[in-house]
């Protein structure tokens, strides 16, 4: 009956609000929906990812991770099945969970006006500018539209028009960041930068552009094993004064990953984000599913740690700085269309965190001329909420992997608090 009604409505070409009231026929048949029947037992959830294993050193891959089955104790709580995108009811988390939980509302409401999010990816989504109308549509938020100036798609040399290959799985990728970057930042500008490869040095040159076209704000989903050109990566794309970048801490546990190793970006780790009755009303843990899926953290072998990084037990830059929502089991709603049945899926990884931080960044303004706004955290951690439990990964119940007091590793100084750790 799902995949059926999916595809009438594909062919019929139906508008979003359409969509919704057709799908409200079909409630008493998708397993989300059943509201009156006793709540499922809870499911392991299991993910997909949605960009191919590295093929050779120095490429890159996206951190999204597509919920394919189980049970997500999120704002909607849904068991989430096999291609079970569904037009009218998103499962995970939307605006309002993540404003609320970190603190964000008022500034949402206020703040951001005239900033440009600048989100980089690998190769084209040629819908990217419907999915985001759809997903802003959908949560009440602003119009962002190339007709508006709100939104805009360039290629690495910036161009509008001569755009790379497209993929669909980095289009779930620039799905997930577009509409991330809304939720945190409604009244910012989108700059979507496509490289036309997944390769380090064309993803820095669309990091490179997108700081040229004006962006103050970066967020990268993305990274690879480290290498002994990092540091030359370092120099020629990420050594940006007076601008915020973000990047994935990475997806399959400790173990240090490039470019959250690079000195000049903020290193964004992973946490499992639940509603609870403290005063907060939220609790987070370090995310980890499996020995080989969770928050990225750890000891880089490259990069030189930067002067504001005082943990002692590395002796080079450690993985993260702070950190945001990635677990998939308390996963993000996000409107998705290319390759796929057109709707709504749920996603994880730390390609969730990195554009959250990014928006908290611009909600809290631009950063001052010459500073490295991963080094604000480190002035402010009083403004965190601080992650000390779990662990995502073995080494020796240390800090690199543990959640603990203070700094660690998984989760680095801890999530946000409003935007005052992220102003400078």
């Amino acid at each position: 009956m799902r995949n059926t009604l999916s595809r009438a409505i594909r062919r019929a070409g139906l508008p979003l609000t359409a969509v919704a009231a057709l799908a409200a026929s079909a409630l008493a048949f998708t397993p989300s929906a059943q509201a009156a029947q006793p709540a499922a037992t809870a499911r392991p959830v299991h993910t997909a990812r949605a960009c191919a294993t590295p093929a050779r050193a120095g490429e890159m891959a996206c951190k999204a991770l597509r919920v394919t089955s189980g049970t997500v104790h999120a704002a909607r709580t849904a068991t989430v099945t096999p291609d079970a995108a569904t037009a009218a009811t998103p499962s995970g988390y939307g605006p309002s969970d993540l404003l609320a939980a970190y603190g964000l509302t008022s500034a949402a409401a206020s703040k951001g006006a005239g900033e440009t999010i600048a989100i980089v990816d690998a190769y084209d989504d040629p819908n990217a500018a419907k999915d985001l109308a759809s997903y802003r549509s959908y949560y009440g938020l602003p119009a962002c539209t190339v007709a508006n100036g709100c939104f805009k798609k360039v290629s690495q040399t910036g161009s509008t028009t001569s755009l790379p290959t497209a993929d669909s799985g980095w289009a779930e990728e620039i799905s997930l960041d577009l509409d991330m970057a809304s939720a945190l930042c409604p009244k910012c500008n989108i700059l979507l930068v496509e490289a036309k490869s997944a390769s380090m040095a064309n993803l820095g040159k669309s990091v490179n552009e997108a700081v040229s076209l004006g962006a103050k704000f970066v967020s990268n989903s993305y990274g690879g094993s480290e290498s002994s050109s990092d540091s030359s990566y370092d120099s020629s794309y990420f050594n940006h004064p007076g601008v915020a970048i973000t990047v994935s801490a990475g997806d399959s546990g400790y173990g240090a990953e490039y470019p959250a190793a690079s000195k000049y970006v903020t290193a964004v780790g992973g946490t499992a984000l639940k509603k609870s009755s403290t005063t907060r009303g939220w609790t987070e843990t370090v995310w980890s599913t499996s020995s080989t899926e969770g928050t990225g953290s750890g000891c880089s072998a490259y990069d030189a740690k930067q002067s504001w990084q005082k943990d002692t037990g590395c002796a080079k830059r450690t993985i993260a700085d702070v950190s945001a929502v990635a677990d998939p089991a308390t996963g993000v709603a996000v409107y998705d269309s290319y390759g796929v049945t057109a709707g709504w899926y749920t996603f994880g990884g730390t390609s969730v965190a990195s554009p959250v931080i990014a928006g908290v960044y611009a909600l809290a303004g631009t950063p001052s001329a010459g500073s490295y706004p991963t080094s604000f955290p480190y002035a402010h951690t009083s403004a965190l909420n601080d992650v000390t439990s779990g662990s995502n990964g073995s080494c020796g119940g240390s800090y690199l992997c543990t959640g603990k007091a203070g700094y660690d590793g998984p989760t680095g100084l801890g999530t946000p608090i409003g935007t005052t750790a992220f102003t400078g």
